[in-house]
């Protein structure tokens, strides 16, 4: 798989929003690789706080399912979305926050890949969205089903990346002021 860049002028001009779907103990369980997804959902978490981003947040059936894991919970403003269906873009909760709010990309990380994640891609996609997966912050129970997810994404036209360069991207500059505290975030 080869990691496709996004140019920082993709992100310059647009409102983007980290989206972090179904963080939930009850669903992280048996998932893949989850110690580490965790810790590149946290550099996320952390680095949009710092950025001053958007972060929304989507439960799939908290009563059953529990709620977002509390490490990975935003300190600051967030907007969490609870749901029965598997993609976000049914719910028009969802996009009314996107559109009050201007968004245009979507800055994804979660569980599972293959399914709340691809088809809220899918059908955001659809709707005129840019789609950002952060490959490493992202997983499924099974690895196949994450790597024909990622594939089937990336060909209807979402962009691949990873939490270290999107971070970077995003902070667009050594010079600012909050670089260091980004740099910590990373190497910790």
């Amino acid at each position: 798989m080869n990691d496709q860049e996004i140019s920082s002028d993709k992100l310059s001009s647009k409102v983007n929003a980290l989206l972090i779907i179904d963080l939930q103990e009850k669903i992280i369980r048996p998932i893949f690789n989850k110690d580490s997804i965790i810790k590149n959902i946290k550099k996320l978490v952390n680095a949009y706080q710092i950025l001053g981003e958007n972060i929304l947040i989507s439960e799939q059936n908290p009563l059953k399912l529990g709620a977002t894991i509390p490490e990975l919970l935003p300190k600051n403003r967030f907007k969490k979305i609870e749901k029965m269906e598997f993609s976000l873009a049914n719910i028009q909760e969802f996009l009314e926050e996107l559109k009050n709010k201007k968004i245009t990309n979507l800055i994804v990380c979660g569980i599972e890949t293959h399914i709340c994640i691809q088809q809220t891609a899918l059908d955001c996609l659809q709707k005129g969205f840019e789609v950002i997966l952060v490959s490493d912050a992202m997983s499924s129970r099974n690895r196949v089903d994450h790597e024909i997810a990622l594939q089937r994404m990336t060909k209807s036209g979402a962009i691949l990346t990873t939490t270290e360069s999107i971070i970077f991207e995003l902070c667009k500059t050594a010079d600012r002021k909050e670089f260091k505290e980004i740099r910590n975030i990373i190497m910790s």
